[in-house]
C-alpha cells in the first residue's frame, strides 16, 4: 500500500468511526451509567482508545496537587487542581479518567476566586478503564478541583511494609503510571494525547523521604513536607512518586543516585557512566531538555526494569551486578529523555514511537561508549528473541502501526515488535540514507516534535517529507510502508553478525556432540551476552546429566545474574531437573520484575505438579509483588492447561518472601548480567520492561 493510499483508507475509517461515536448517548447527571467506552475525537481522527477523557473540548493545562501519604492505610488523599483550556466553546463538562478512587467532592473557582461546588458523576466500573468521572461546569471554570482518595488496592501504587527494604526500618511507596495506571491515584485525562505542567506539595511521615518525577533538590531535608514544580509539559503516564528511606549521591554535576543507604554506594559505582552517555546523547540527537537527569534505585518489587519518568528514571536492584553489564539499562531510560518524553506517542497503538526509536537510540549509546561488537551481540539477541515471539503473535499484532482495537491492554501493548521491529525499522534507514543524514533526520524529528504527542501518521509525514523526498530512490513507499502495516520482518532488512557469537556456537554444538565443554580459556572470557547466547542455543530439554555438567561447571543454580537465571530456571523446569526447585522457589519469591521472573512461571504452569508449585510460590510472594506482577501471575496461573499427573517437584526450602536482590558483584563469569530490554514478559529474549 503507498502512503497516500494509506491516508486515503484511515481517513475513510475515521469517518466511519465518527459516525459510529455520534450514535453513542451520553448518560444524563441523574442516571445510574454504566462503564461507558471512549469516543473518537471528532475532528482529528487521532483519538486514545484507552481514555474517557475529551481533550478535544477541554483539556488539562497545569495540574496542582496537595497529597498527604498515609502508610497505615496505604492511601493517598487531597486535591487535584486543574487549569484549563476551553477548546470547544460548546462544552461545558469535563471528563477524566479514574480507577477505584473515593471522589469527595468538585469544586470550581469562580470569578472573584471563590470556590462553589460541581456536579459530577462516576460511572460504572470497566475492568480495565477504570470509571468515568463527568463534572459539570455550566460556567466553563478556568480551575477545578476534586479532592479524592486511593485505594489500598491501587493498580499504579505499591506499598511495602519496612520488612520488604534493604534497610528494614522504614516502609516504602511507589509508582508506576504507565501504562494507564497513573488514573489510580489521580484523577486525570490519562492519555498521552494530553500534556501539562504540574507542581505539588506532599506531606508525609518526617523519616520518609519524598520524590517526584519533577524537581527534586539533592540537597532537600527531610521533614515530612515536599514541594515539587514540573516546568515541561509531561503526559500523565510520566507522573512518578515515591517515598522511603532515600539518600542521594551526585555522579555529575546534573547527574546522581537515590537510594536506600545500603545501596546508593553501589549504584553510584554501577551507573558511573551515566554524564558520559548524557553527553554522547546530546552530541549525537541535541541537548538533554529536562535540567536533571536522577536514577532512583527501587525494592525488587518493581515489576519492570526501568520506569523513564522525566528527570528520575526508576530503576530496578536487580542490574546492579558489580560490573557495569547492565548500564544499557540506564542508556534506554536516558534514551527515552528524547524518544518517549519529548517526542512521545499519541496512544498504546503508536508505541513503537516511544521503544522503537529508544531501542535503536540505546544501542547508538552503547555502539559509542562499548564498541560494535557490544552492540552486534545485543542486536542478535533482540531479533532472536523478536523472531520467537512473532512466531506466537496474530498477523495484526505483528504491524508496528497497529490499527485501534488491536491493543486490548497498554500493559500488554509493548512487545518485542514495539521495541525490537521498531529499531530494526529505523536502522534499516540509517543503512539506506547513510548515518550523518539519518542521525541529522533524528535531530530534526525530535526538534520540529518537542513537547508533542504524536501517531504514526505524523511521523509518515515528516519522514515522507525529510527522507523519501529528500532522498529520492533511497526508499521505495512500498518498502516503507511494509515495515509499518505489515506482519513479520520484511526482506529489506539489514542483518546483523557477531564475531563472538561463532565462537559460543561452535562450542555449544561440540558440547552437545561430545559431552566436552569448552576449556575455561574460552569461556572465562565470555561476557554475559555470549553466556545468554549460550543459554538461548540449547534444546528446549536436557538430560539430567547434562544440568548437573552445566551446573557444577558455570553455577548457574543460584546465580546471582537475573538474566541467566530467567534462562536457566525455565530450561530446569521443563528438564525436570528438581535440584533446582529450591532456588526457583527464591528467585521468583525475591524479585518482582515480570520479565525476570514470568517464563519461569510459564514453564511451571505446562505441568500439574509444576502448576501447584507456582500457586504455592504466588502465595508466598504475593505480599511483595506489585498489583502488576500479581495481576500477570494470576491470570498466567487461571489460564494454565497443564498437562495431567506431570512435573511433582521437591518440597522447597523455607525462602523468605520479598528480600532483597544481592547487590555485591558476583565471582565468576557466568554472573555477568547483560544489558536488559524488557517488553513481553512472558519470554526471556530481552526486550526493556
Amino acid at each position: 500500500m503507498t502512503l497516500s493510499r494509506f491516508f486515503r483508507l484511515a481517513a475513510l475509517a475515521a469517518l466511519v468511526v465518527f459516525a459510529v461515536a455520534a450514535c453513542q448517548r451520553e448518560p444524563t447527571p441523574t442516571e445510574v451509567a454504566p462503564a461507558p467506552k471512549p469516543q473518537a475525537a471528532a475532528d482529528t481522527g487521532d483519538y486514545d482508545e484507552h481514555s474517557y477523557a475529551e481533550p478535544d473540548k477541554v483539556a488539562i493545562d497545569d495540574l496542582a496537587l496537595e497529597l498527604a501519604l498515609d502508610f497505615d492505610a496505604r492511601t493517598i488523599s487531597g486535591t487535584a487542581t486543574y487549569t484549563l483550556d476551553w477548546r470547544d466553546d460548546t462544552a461545558t463538562a469535563l471528563v477524566l479518567d479514574t480507577r477505584d478512587l473515593t471522589i469527595e467532592r468538585a469544586e470550581g473557582e469562580g470569578a472573584g476566586g471563590a470556590w462553589q461546588p460541581l456536579q459530577f458523576e462516576l460511572a460504572g466500573r470497566d475492568d480495565l478503564l477504570g470509571s468515568k468521572l463527568t463534572i459539570q461546569a455550566p460556567e466553563r471554570n478556568a480551575r477545578i478541583r476534586v479532592a479524592y482518595r486511593t485505594s489500598p488496592a491501587a493498580s499504579g501504587l505499591q506499598w511495602l511494609d519496612a520488612s520488604m527494604t534493604e534497610g528494614k526500618a522504614t516502609p516504602f511507596m511507589f509508582s508506576q503510571s504507565q501504562a494507564i495506571h497513573a488514573r489510580s491515584w489521580v484523577p486525570l485525562q490519562d492519555t498521552p494525547r494530553v500534556r501539562y505542567t504540574y507542581s505539588a506539595r506532599v506531606t508525609s511521615p518526617a523519616d520518609v523521604m519524598v520524590l517526584m518525577s519533577a524537581d527534586n533538590d539533592p540537597a532537600a531535608a527531610r521533614d515530612g513536607d515536599y514541594s515539587f514544580r514540573m516546568p515541561q509539559r509531561i503526559p500523565s503516564y510520566l507522573m512518578a512518586i515515591a517515598a522511603g528511606d532515600l539518600v542521594f549521591k551526585p555522579i555529575s554535576a546534573r547527574a546522581g543516585v537515590w537510594a536506600e543507604p545500603a545501596t546508593v554506594d553501589h549504584a553510584v559505582a554501577e551507573f558511573e557512566d551515566t554524564e558520559k552517555m548524557i553527553a554522547t546523547t546530546e552530541s549525537l540527537y541535541g541537548p538533554y531538555r529536562w535540567e536533571r537527569y536522577d536514577l532512583l534505585i527501587l525494592p525488587p518489587s518493581f515489576p519492570y526494569g526501568g520506569m523513564e519518568n522525566p528527570r528520575l528514571s526508576f530503576i530496578t536492584p536487580t542490574v546492579i551486578v558489580g560490573d557495569k553489564s547492565l548500564v544499557a539499562l540506564i542508556a534506554h531510560e536516558l534514551a527515552h529523555s528524547w524518544s518517549g518524553n519529548l517526542v512521545t506517542n499519541s496512544s498504546a497503538k503508536d508505541g513503537w514511537l516511544n521503544e522503537g526509536f529508544t531501542s535503536y537510540v540505546e544501542n547508538r549509546i552503547v555502539e559509542a561508549l562499548y564498541g560494535k561488537e557490544r552492540s552486534d551481540m545485543e542486536y542478535v539477541i533482540s531479533r532472536n528473541g523478536l523472531k520467537t515471539e512473532i512466531a506466537k503473535m496474530s498477523p495484526e499484532e505483528q504491524a508496528l502501526a497497529v490499527r485501534p482495537g488491536v491493543v486490548k491492554d497498554p500493559d500488554d501493548s509493548l512487545s518485542a515488535v514495539s521495541y525490537d521491529k521498531g529499531a530494526w525499522f529505523l536502522q534499516f534507514l540509517e543503512e539506506r540514507f547513510g548515518r550523518a543524514e539519518f542521525d541529522a533526520f533524528l535531530r530534526g524529528y525530535f526538534d520540529h516534535f518537542a513537547f508533542q504527542s504524536i501517531p504514526t501518521a505524523r511521523f509518515v509525514e515528516y519522514a515522507q517529507e525529510n527522507l523519501l523526498d529528500k532522498y529520492p530512490g533511497k526508499v521505495t513507499p512500498e518498502e516503507f510502508d511494509a515495515w509499518l502495516y505489515e506482519p513479520g520482518i520484511p526482506g529489506s532488512a539489514p542483518q546483523v553478525m557477531s564475531r563472538n557469537f561463532g565462537v559460543v556456537d561452535s562450542a555449544r554444538l561440540a558440547w552437545l556432540g561430545s559431552g566436552t565443554l569448552p576449556p575455561q580459556a574460552i569461556t572465562g572470557e565470555w561476557s554475559t551476552q555470549e553466556w545468554i547466547h549460550f543459554l538461548e542455543g540449547l534444546p528446549p530439554t536436557l538430560s539430567i546429566e547434562q544440568l548437573s555438567q552445566l551446573d557444577t561447571a558455570y553455577r548457574f543454580t543460584g546465580t546471582p545474574n537475573a538474566e541467566l537465571a530467567q534462562r536457566w530456571y525455565p530450561l530446569a523446569v521443563r528438564s525436570s531437573y528438581m535440584q533446582a526447585y529450591p532456588a526457583i522457589a527464591d528467585f521468583v519469591r525475591t524479585i518482582g520484575r515480570r520479565k525476570l521472573i514470568m517464563p519461569t512461571y510459564q514453564a511451571l504452569v505446562a505441568t500439574e505438579g509444576g502448576l501447584a508449585f507456582a500457586k504455592e510460590q504466588l502465595a508466598a510472594a504475593r505480599p511483595g509483588y506489585h498489583p502488576i506482577t500479581t495481576g500477570s501471575v494470576e491470570k498466567l496461573i487461571a489460564e494454565a492447561r497443564p498437562v495431567p499427573g506431570s512435573g511433582t517437584p521437591p518440597a522447597p526450602a523455607a525462602v523468605a518472601p520479598a528480600a532483597p536482590a544481592p547487590v555485591e558483584a558476583p565471582a565468576d563469569p557466568a554472573t555477568r548480567e547483560m544489558p536488559v530490554a524488557d517488553g513481553d514478559p512472558t519470554r526471556p529474549a530481552p526486550t526493556r520492561r
